[in-house]
């Protein structure tokens, strides 16, 4: 492993060692800081690579067509002579998002060192220009414009806010993003024209996790339960409040506390956590950043209020089982994933551990690995599509993304087509998974797997027109 990936693979424990400690409840002042450890590279590209493993299979396929390299266009990012591909990378590294985001990053790393040990883009390397954009919206949009003149494509943008605030831009450049959102509107072409969406929207992840968990309290005795709903303001949150309260009148479920859009980070969140407990909900869904989750849950439990909880994957952060809050959170919550979580066994989780195996033999095992692969996967089909189409310009790649028919992930989440029409191409199906601390223990990621390929009755009916919450 090179120097500057095992600096990463430091950073990355460093930092979730660091939301493990501000989860331990004994130094509560309401921040979110989760800096990268000192010395950490997060702004300049990783190129170097290592020795490659000698099988690799279709989801790191390096190869397509014979077109000849002297026949590319190119303008921004590609450089024939020099070798290479310059790809953009907008990710929260140091804000409420950092620990997840950072084991995104380190799944790019280690899928394009493995493409790039294997004769990159038919013999072009790909380097990744990271930038860190603290979840800042005003710094998302000013490394936008800094990198817009120096790569072809963005393989990533962290944020719903973050990503629409680029939106118009990306328009008007005619630049591809891949968006780690998946706010419903990204399904939506009138919205997503420079934008690859991938998995299941916010709204449709409710719809399945409201009735699932409507299932389980039913099973345990509870005939009608009612549900509170608790959420950030903004895309990420509303989208996702908004399929919750869908599945609610669906399944016929009382909301006895509407949250929506209330938590506002950095605030005394005390008050909303006694308006949940005051209101008795059998099932709380809550879509939130980890560090507000504890913020609630925390005074919620120690007020001996037991319930369901459950909401969007980005709520959850595996280093929770290693708080104060462990024992609880192993009783209470439903989980979800929009990929497959590591040890699954399918083709492309077992790809993923080897190559994890081989390239970064100290990283430890977990399941946001899996959502770097998946953003890779689609840049990389989008970049040999282009190669063949002979047009490696920005609209080129954009174009060649846009005509990507299926992308397929050999099983490490569903496959994707950029064609056809948004209500048939709109992904449904999630991971649903209980905390598990001995799973941890015994060197797994801590997710105990209740159902693979969950799609709720409420969330195969919807017709899909358009964004669940609709951008003000």
């Amino acid at each position: 492993m090179t120097k500057r990936l095992r600096l990463r693979w430091l950073a990355l424990l460093a930092v979730f060692l660091i939301v493990v400690a501000a989860c331990g409840g004994d130094d509560d002042d309401g921040g979110t800081d989760t800096t990268v450890a000192p010395g950490a590279d997060t702004t300049e590209p990783v190129t170097d690579t290592t020795e490659a493993m000698t099988d690799t299979t279709a989801m790191t396929d390096t190869t397509s067509g014979g077109t000849a390299a002297g026949d590319i266009l190119t303008d921004v990012g590609v450089d024939l002579e020099a070798g290479t591909i310059n790809v953009g990378m907008l990710s929260d590294l140091t804000g409420p998002f950092g620990p997840l985001v950072t084991a995104i990053l380190a799944g790019h790393e280690v899928y394009w060192g493995n493409v790039n040990a294997n004769g990159g883009i038919n013999g072009l390397t790909v380097n990744l220009e990271i930038r860190d954009t603290t979840y800042d919206v005003p710094t998302h949009v000013s490394l936008y414009e800094e990198l817009k003149t120096q790569v072809v494509a963005f393989g990533h943008s962290t944020g719903s806010p973050h990503t629409v605030a680029i939106n118009p831009q990306l328009q008007a450049d005619g630049i591809l993003a891949v968006p780690l959102t998946w706010y419903s509107g990204w399904s939506d072409p009138a919205i997503n024209s420079n934008l690859v969406s991938h998995g299941t929207p916010y709204c449709i992840e409710a719809m399945n996790l409201m009735e699932y968990a409507r299932d389980q309290a039913v099973a345990a005795g509870t005939a009608e339960p009612t549900v509170a709903i608790v959420s950030l303001p903004g895309d990420y949150g509303l989208d996702s409040a908004t399929g919750a309260a869908i599945a609610a009148e669906t399944l016929g479920m009382e909301v006895v506390y509407d949250g929506s859009g209330a938590v506002v980070p950095g605030q005394d969140l005390t008050p909303i956590a006694g308006e949940i407990v005051a209101a008795d909900p059998d099932i709380v869904f809550i879509t939130t950043t980890p560090t507000a989750f504890t913020e609630i849950y925390g005074p919620a439990i120690q007020q001996g209020f037991e319930a369901i909880w459950t909401g969007a994957s980005p709520t959850y952060n595996p280093a929770f089982l290693g708080s104060a809050i462990a024992d609880p959170l192993q009783r209470d919550f439903i989980g979800s994933s929009y990929v497959t979580p590591w040890g699954a066994g399918t083709p492309g989780s077992d790809e993923l551990e080897a190559l994890f195996a081989e390239l970064a033999p100290d990283a430890p095992p977990l399941d946001y690995y899996a959502e770097g692969f998946v953003e890779a996967k689609i840049l990389h089909e989008a970049l040999l599509a282009a190669y063949d189409a002979g047009d490696m310009t920005q609209a080129g790649v954009l174009a060649a993304a846009k005509s990507l028919e299926e992308v397929d992930f050999n099983g490490l989440a569903p496959n994707e087509s950029y064609v056809g029409e948004p209500n048939d191409r709109l992904q449904r199906e999630i991971v649903i998974f209980r905390p598990d601390a001995a799973l941890l223990a015994a060197g797994g990621t801590g997710s105990n797997v209740q159902e693979a390929n969950y799609i709720s009755e409420t969330a195969a009916n919807y017709e899909f027109t358009g964004a669940c919450y609709v951008l003000e």
